[in-house]
């Protein structure tokens, strides 16, 4: 969920900057070697997951996939959400350079919560209840603290103009929860059949 240039005021934009500069400090420093593969992966998954892109007001509506990437990753997503979105901005101009410590904040915040939030049910041998449970959770948060961050922003910044412009964004990501658990449950599932060391690779 991009929010379009011109849309917030500048004081909002530096805040949005200087916490996305934090989040890539630490995520930079989490990110050894031999988990960069997993960061690759994760951040082409958000590529690909927002080039669906459906306008509505002044932000957008698409797959997000943030909280299952953040399981794996951490604080990672930050450069990994960074980059995807750069290449969002610069192959479809999604959302703009203005905006973008905004929108990164957006997508990795809930990201990095859901990390710490699921991250320790996700022990190895988990039954496939538990992993559903926890990629359905994943798709929830995920989509849901992004939906809620970027109401936020947009209230705190525009007051009583963006009210019902914050009612349409909710309302519009309601299939978007659906979908995303949907979709991450699948991976999450997939990832763990295919390579059982995945629980001993999250960054």
């Amino acid at each position: 969920m991009h929010l379009s240039e011109g849309v917030l005021h500048t004081p909002t934009l530096i805040a949005g900057y200087v916490i996305a500069i934090v989040g890539m400090t630490i995520g930079l420093k989490k990110i050894e070697g031999q988990k960069l593969p997993l960061v690759a992966l994760f951040a082409a998954a958000f590529f690909v997951a927002g080039t669906i892109h459906i306008p509505v007001g002044v932000g957008s509506v698409h797959l997000i996939l943030n909280g299952i990437a953040g399981l794996f990753l951490g604080w990672a997503v930050f450069p990994a959400f960074l980059i995807a979105l750069v290449l969002q901005l610069l192959l479809f101009s999604f959302g703009g350079f203005s905006v973008l410590g905004v929108n990164l904040c957006i997508m990795a915040l809930p990201a990095v919560a859901v990390h710490y939030l699921l991250k320790p049910y996700f022990i190895e041998n988990a039954t496939n209840k538990r992993l559903g449970i926890i990629g359905g959770l994943s798709g929830v948060i995920g989509v849901g603290g992004a939906a809620m961050l970027a109401s936020l922003v947009l209230a705190l910044d525009g007051g009583a103009t963006y009210l019902h412009l914050i009612g349409l964004l909710l309302i519009s990501h309601l299939p978007v929860f659906v979908v995303d658990s949907l979709i991450s449950i699948s991976i999450l599932t997939l990832l763990v059949k295919m390579r059982a060391s995945i629980y001993h690779e999250t960054v």
